[in-house]
């Protein structure tokens, strides 16, 4: 099977996994929710060999003093995290602030809000850690939001992400469309949140930065539009807590000014994102290729 084949066909069955898990969902409680997920990710840890066999290599690149049951522990966490990640996205799409808020812990809100109070539009940036999408929701309810995605392999997969965002008011742009860069600069002059994720090696301009002590290809477009724009960057991130609650931090923003170098505001973006894995190693994706070569797209 062709590679873009064999990916809109993974894109497909998660989305009909998801089709699945959001009718069961809905009809039930996020506590059980998160231990179905729990069983589903241990489900597959046991079944997708492919993806297993990745995420070990992977992590054994980024914790090479690891010895393997550390390794693997980790890698079925990560599993189980993924699971109880599909569950909560149903469970997002049915309740609104002031329920999130009820097993949400916040931290760091207060300096976003002043910068946002300015009038003047901020960079997001984030990785794929915990769930990424309830941090989103959460600093969604600070002002008007656009999250730059890549478009997926499968439309419903696409539809499904964009309505559920759209829920919370989030706007989403094609990260590859012909008017992305006119949607990015409309919505910084509306005083937006522009969110993005910078933790995955994609078809994009990039640049080598250190990750884990590797290079690894980084795209360095928003460090570039933030220069530019002198827009402040400003990390978050979510992690699930052993009670199954959420912590949603906010950290301190970055200022960027005309003149600086994109490459070293990424390698510092990297450095931040990178602290954010090893706080909590099992709740990043790990069977994501980070250290690809991509020649035809490096600066």
């Amino acid at each position: 099977m062709a590679g873009p084949t064999l990916k809109a066909f993974r894109a497909r069955l998660l989305y009909r996994a998801l089709a699945a898990i959001t009718f069961i969902g809905k009809r039930i409680p996020l506590r059980i929710g998160q231990r179905c997920g729990r069983a589903l990710g241990t489900f597959a840890w046991h079944v997708l060999r492919r993806e297993r066999r990745k995420a070990l290599d992977h992590i054994a690149i980024a914790f090479p003093e690891w010895n393997e049951a550390q390794r693997r522990a980790t890698i079925r966490r990560m599993f189980q995290n993924f699971g109880m990640t599909l569950f909560e996205i149903v469970w997002l799409r049915k309740f609104d602030h002031a329920a999130r808020e009820q097993v949400t812990i916040r931290e760091g809100f207060e300096p976003l809000r002043a910068l946002l109070a300015g009038g003047r539009g901020v960079f997001i940036v984030s990785g794929h850690n915990g769930n990424w999408e309830w941090a989103a929701q959460e600093v969604a309810s600070l002002g008007p939001m656009a999250v730059m995605q890549r478009d997926r392999d499968d439309p419903d997969m696409n539809r499904f992400i964009t309505e559920l965002r759209a829920g919370s008011g989030i706007h989403t742009i094609d990260r590859g469309s012909a008017s992305s860069a006119r949607e990015l600069l409309r919505e910084l002059r509306k005083g937006s949140m522009l969110v993005a994720l910078l933790d995955q090696n994609i078809r994009a301009e990039s640049a080598k930065v250190p990750f884990f002590g590797k290079p690894a290809l980084t795209p360095i477009g928003i460090a570039k539009l933030a220069i530019s724009t002198e827009s402040a960057v400003v990390p978050i991130f979510d992690e699930r807590l052993d009670d199954g609650r959420q912590l949603v931090r906010i950290l301190d923003p970055i200022p960027a000014k005309r003149g600086d170098d994109p490459i070293a505001l990424t390698a510092q973006i990297t450095t931040i994102i990178e602290q954010q894995i090893r706080r909590a190693p099992h709740q990043w994706v790990w069977m994501h290729d980070r250290w690809r070569e991509r020649p035809k797209w490096e600066v």
